[in-house]
């Protein structure tokens, strides 16, 4: 049975009858069913019986049927309600919006609209730089999707897809301040993404696009880029490659191996990995073999994808054409953005002594966390259940805080190295070891160091734009 996760917990609403013992009964129960009880709470109370919430974890829905099972089979207990507190956070949707002014009285509102609001719009039309300054421009990012590719449930489609967006929306503000909104569209069609984003630019300080299908991400970002002067973010590439070159940069620490001279291993050739190959190359890596479902990518074959031709072209200089378990023999590195369940112990021994894995396929990984730990000296998941979590929280938060105040009008390869650098600078050297490569998600010194260093990253590039008039006093 899968481990218990906060992802599936329940309150089961319990009448037992009245007595000492009825709260340790009723948790032995649900532990003895594998759950992992959290709380218990009477909230009735009689001569005869009481009501009690069993609060507990379980790792899916048929596990859930045995654990209120379990309970039903106490004498004299009858489970009289299940309620998911996942589904309970989500009712009514996770963001709102509230005002940042007051509106008390006629002054107030002739100033935050008509008439007073006509001279801020005369402004904005006189010198269109002042959206920065005079609107929620300057620190809103649209989270847009067509809902193709959503986590590990794949084309669900954009109402279904909304959840997903709304909690990128509350990371956005809970960890960088930054006001998002989810942005989902009913269409696949590349042409149309591109013109409607367009189209609602001007509300925006800058662009997330989130769980779009390779490899239309690829072009729907390309030309977005091109023709937008704010800057457009696909947190699916980029924001992976960003945490998983600052763990590994503090992996290699760990090792006492550098960067140059390590033989990196990449599972997956889709946008999280060409993006993670990319930034690897920015900062230096040279020996790197990409694998496909069909073997490592090289220079032998012609692709018809483009960018798995870039990758063809850029990396496995020493042109090996084998499989993913062969390409092992000899890493020093895995990192896995793939599938689960490719690997076995055979093949992390395979590997070099002192070895890193990173197995990032969720909601299953590559290989079982503790199996790869057999062998390798670090290992790395994107699951919040092991030690060393690459999660993107890390990252886009404090990117897009530093990307706003620095009113930048695109994304360079510089500020995601220095956004990746901040993060791995984040894990003080008396803090890093083999489970703790990179900083907690909750760290709150985390965005700011981010935000700052792509910020200087932005401004000395020149990659930002006037910030209009300063307003008249």
């Amino acid at each position: 049975m899968a481990t218990p996760s906060p992802g599936y917990s329940m309150i089961l609403r319990v009448e037992a009858p009245a007595g000492a013992t009825v709260t340790s009964e009723l948790t032995a129960a649900a532990a003895t069913a594998g759950a992992a009880v959290t709380a218990l709470d009477i909230v009735e109370s009689h001569p005869r019986h009481v009501v009690v919430d069993v609060s507990c974890n379980v790792s899916d829905a048929s596990h859930r049927d045995e654990v209120r099972d379990a309970l039903d089979a106490l004498e004299g207990v009858t489970v009289r309600k299940i309620s998911d507190r996942t589904f309970l956070i989500h009712l009514g949707g996770k963001i709102e919006v509230t005002p940042r002014v007051s509106l008390r009285n006629r002054d107030d509102l002739s100033r935050a609209y008509t008439p007073g609001v006509a001279r801020v719009c005369t402004a904005i039309a006189e010198n269109p730089a002042d959206a920065r300054r005079l609107t929620i421009k300057r620190n809103t990012v649209a989270v847009v999707t067509d809902g193709t590719a959503v986590l590990g449930l794949g084309d669900i489609g954009p109402a279904a897809a909304l959840p997903v967006m709304e909690g990128k929306a509350a990371l956005f503000k809970a960890f960088g301040g930054v006001d998002a909104w989810p942005v989902c569209l009913d269409t696949k069609d590349t042409d149309e993404i591109v013109r409607i984003v367009k189209a609602m630019a001007p509300v925006y300080g800058g662009i997330n696009l989130e769980d779009i299908a390779a490899p239309r991400c690829f072009e729907i970002e390309a030309r977005l880029r091109e023709e937008l002067d704010i800057p457009v973010f696909h947190d699916d590439q980029h924001g992976t490659a960003i945490v998983a070159l600052a763990a590994l940069l503090n992996a290699l620490r760990v090792v006492d191996k550098r960067l140059e001279d390590v033989r990196i291993v990449v599972s997956g050739v889709g946008a999280a990995g060409h993006a993670i190959i990319q930034l690897l190359k920015a900062h230096g890596a040279g020996d790197i073999v990409a694998c496909s479902r069909t073997g490592a990518i090289h220079r032998g074959e012609s692709y018809a994808d483009a960018h798995r031709q870039w990758i063809a072209e850029n990396t496995n200089e020493r042109a090996f054409s084998g499989s993913l378990k062969e390409a092992m023999a000899g890493a020093d590195v895995f990192i896995g953005v793939s599938a689960p369940d490719l690997l076995d112990e055979a093949d992390v021994a395979a590997m070099n002594d002192r070895a890193v894995v990173f197995a990032m396929a969720n909601p299953d990984p590559e290989i079982e966390p503790g199996i790869a730990a057999e062998h390798a000296e670090v290992v790395a998941t994107g699951r919040s259940d092991f030690p060393n979590q690459i999660n993107n929280v890390l990252a886009f938060p404090g990117l897009f805080r530093g990307l706003l105040d620095a009113g930048a009008t695109d994304i360079t390869t510089g500020m995601l190295v220095a956004a990746a650098r901040a993060i791995a600078g984040c894990v003080a050297e008396d803090q890093l070891n083999a489970s703790y490569i990179v900083p907690s998600v909750f760290d709150p010194a985390v965005a700011p160091a981010v935000a700052e260093a792509v910020r200087q990253t932005a401004e000395a590039a020149g990659a930002t734009a006037e910030t209009g008039a300063p307003a008249t006093a």
